[in-house]
């Protein structure tokens, strides 16, 4: 388990952690999230003892981790894949660890098998691949049977299996017991793998909960709501109460109400219905809506607004004939529960 309390980190002038708050608990995958530069890095080397805290602790298992007896069967860590001297092979670089803190070096061949290295361990790591000095670096991690795993950027570099491979490997882990901290930039992949959340932004510890939860707080969703009688329809959901935003498509997007319950309004006005989809935020979506403002670099696109090389970009991500969708006129303004469709016509073709 890793505690921290207070922690802060100062480079000068500048604040890199900011009395973060926290615990990364055993039996659960816990992913750390952040912008560039907000210290997620500067935080996962505080942990390892690699950075000395400015102000607060972190502890693991109860202890700073440079006064643990057997740090590698305690704490397995992988910061940098390249961290690795070229010169050595996979093999002999493993049994350096495992010799070094104790560890039988039957475990070496173990860890070589489970990171799928056998048919490269004797070859110098030099002429590795991204993707292998990854698995090598994920094998230096386990080769202790540590009860914390902690990972930055675990599936970079690995090709389709390799992710498959380590969610799989991660979500194992932390079934047996163990407590998994990983950061990454990969949205789509720690939607997969993360039951718990820790999000820091500009050195503050932003959010703190489950998976599930972070989503549902920090994202907007609706209901997407497509009938023939949509004219007649939309003013009726909007008399509920519900926010109804028309699109130019003939649809409506609802907000504040279920699915069930939309569909209740339409049967008993005895309306059809083509479409009823919850349309929920991604964890991409959450997340880039509660950092917005943490955000330290960003980047524009090509030109300006209205320049060639915009409209270009601007042009490329139309699919290829398709053509831009033109609002139908008396379709698509606000609807308010005042305000119904004119005549409730306007949503007939």
């Amino acid at each position: 388990m890793i505690k921290a309390d207070a922690l802060t980190k100062r480079y000068g002038d500048r604040l890199a952690v900011d009395h973060a708050q926290f615990t990364v608990e055993p039996g659960r995958v816990t992913g750390f999230l952040g912008p560039n530069g907000a210290g997620k890095s500067t935080t996962m080397r505080m942990i390892l003892g690699l950075d000395r805290p400015t102000h607060g602790t972190v502890t693991v298992n109860g202890v700073r981790y440079d006064r643990l007896a057997s740090p590698l069967r305690e704490v397995g860590a992988l910061l940098d894949a390249k961290a690795i001297h070229g010169g050595r092979t996979a093999y002999n670089h493993l049994a350096v660890l495992a010799k070094a803190n104790g560890i039988p070096s039957r475990r070496v061949d173990e860890v070589i098998d489970l990171v799928g290295l056998h048919d490269v361990a004797r070859k110098r790591s030099r002429g590795f691949s991204l993707g292998m000095g990854q698995r090598l670096g994920i094998a230096g991690a386990l080769l202790g049977d540590p009860g914390l795993l902690m990972f930055d950027e675990p599936v970079n570099g690995l090709d389709p299996e390799g992710i498959i491979w380590i969610r799989n490997l991660m979500k194992a882990l932390a079934a047996e017991g163990r407590a998994v901290f990983v950061s990454s930039h990969l949205m789509s992949e720690m939607a997969l793998t993360a039951d718990h959340l820790l999000v820091i932004g500009r050195g503050r510890i932003l959010a703190d909960q489950p998976m599930a939860q972070f989503i549902a707080q920090h994202s907007l969703s609706y209901v997407r709501v497509a009938s023939p009688q949509i004219g007649e329809l939309a003013p009726r959901l909007a008399a509920k109460g519900w926010r109804v935003e028309q699109r130019p498509d003939y649809s409506v997007h609802v907000h504040g109400a279920s699915p069930s319950q939309i569909g209740d309004v339409a049967g008993e006005s005895g309306l059809w219905l083509h479409e009823l989809t919850l349309v929920q935020s991604s964890l991409e979506e959450a997340f880039m809506r509660l950092t917005a403002d943490s955000v330290e670099y960003h980047a524009g696109m090509p030109g300006t607004p209205g320049s060639p090389a915009a409209a270009t970009v601007q042009a490329e991500q139309q699919q290829p004939g398709q053509q831009q969708q033109q609002p139908v006129p008396g379709w698509g303004e606000p609807l308010s529960n005042g305000n119904p469709l004119s005549n409730g016509k306007a949503g007939r073709r």
